[in-house]
């Protein structure tokens, strides 16, 4: 395949992608790259639809799958009788997107019990042999990060990496960092990533290293954001600002605010969360966020463009 944006790949492109063939679509893309997160297990906001797909009309180019167990998968929407197995390939085929999967790194040290939506599930822990299974179903992007009081820490996150891509190779592009403090309070606000955090996670085999975007996180400022953008750059690997604070749920003007910020501090893909209410942002907020970093004609061509190209 010849080399492209991803700006301008389609759903025949991106089925045929491996990870060189991605990375450098996202990096000749230039911060305007879209990632959606949404929930495999909460109920659809349109009922027979995804979330998922719900994310794709209003010009995601990446749909993130969070909460999705290998050892017990499904998605909340999708079509009856899909085989548990053949859930994120349909969905790339319903979407005519690049579809990746979280996956968390519980340090033993800070592991905690606790009963809600977010309790952790052997399926969604950061191990080689989840990782295989989720590529065989059809993950192109796996992000090693951690959900709400799970006791994911920086450590077992850098761990994690080695393990995983020792396990997958080059079959799938491995986004690491926290989006929040994912239960290590020592871990959070300002202190959540450091520039020698972000070392570790690229020596270590990360393709992109995620750092909460500017205004979500308490300290986390532009010029923060983007010192710790540089240092990933200058170890050779790209960055994902990401809203994991639900403010994925806030008004359209701060999305816009914080997808800027984040341009300027140079993200190379921008994240935007799974909690707007539950389980998706809130559609427009996607969509301000697509059009505030790329304008109309791209984010209309994303939209527009027919999953049979």
């Amino acid at each position: 395949m010849s080399n492209k944006r991803l700006l301008d790949c389609g759903a025949s492109d991106f089925v045929s992608m491996d990870k060189t063939a991605l990375l450098y679509a996202i990096r000749a893309s230039e911060g305007r790259v879209l990632v959606s997160e949404t929930i495999a297990i909460t109920e659809p906001l349109l009922n027979n639809v995804t979330n998922a797909e719900l994310a794709a009309s209003q010009g995601a180019d990446i749909l993130l799958i969070n909460m999705f167990d290998s050892d017990n998968p499904q998605i909340k929407g999708m079509p009856e009788n899909t085989p548990p197995e053949q859930l994120l390939h349909t969905l790339q085929r319903l979407t005519g997107r690049i579809i990746g999967v979280n996956l968390e790194a519980v340090d033993p040290e800070f592991t905690s019990a606790h009963d809600d939506i977010w309790k952790m599930k052997p399926g969604r822990a950061a191990t080689a042999e989840n990782a295989r299974k989720m590529v065989a179903m059809g993950a192109k992007i796996l992000v090693l990060t951690g959900n709400p009081n799970n006791g994911v820490s920086n450590r077992a996150l850098g761990l994690a990496i080695a393990e995983i891509r020792d396990a997958v190779g080059d079959s799938a592009v491995v986004i690491t960092g926290k989006m929040h403090g994912a239960g290590v309070v020592r871990e959070s606000g300002a202190a959540i990533i450091s520039e020698e955090d972000v070392a570790w996670f690229s020596e270590q085999g990360a393709d992109i290293v995620l750092i909460p975007a500017p205004g979500t996180v308490p300290g986390m400022s532009q010029q923060k954001v983007a010192s710790l953008i540089a240092s990933a750059h200058r170890k050779g690997v790209l960055a994902m600002t990401a809203i994991g604070t639900s403010q994925e749920g806030a008004d359209v003007n701060t999305l816009r605010q914080i997808a800027l910020m984040s341009k300027m501090a140079g993200a190379d893909l921008h994240h935007i969360g799974d909690t707007g209410y539950m389980g998706i942002a809130l559609p427009e907020n996607i969509l301000a966020y697509s059009i505030a970093i790329r304008g109309v004609r791209h984010t209309y061509t994303r939209v527009a463009r027919s999953i049979h190209r």
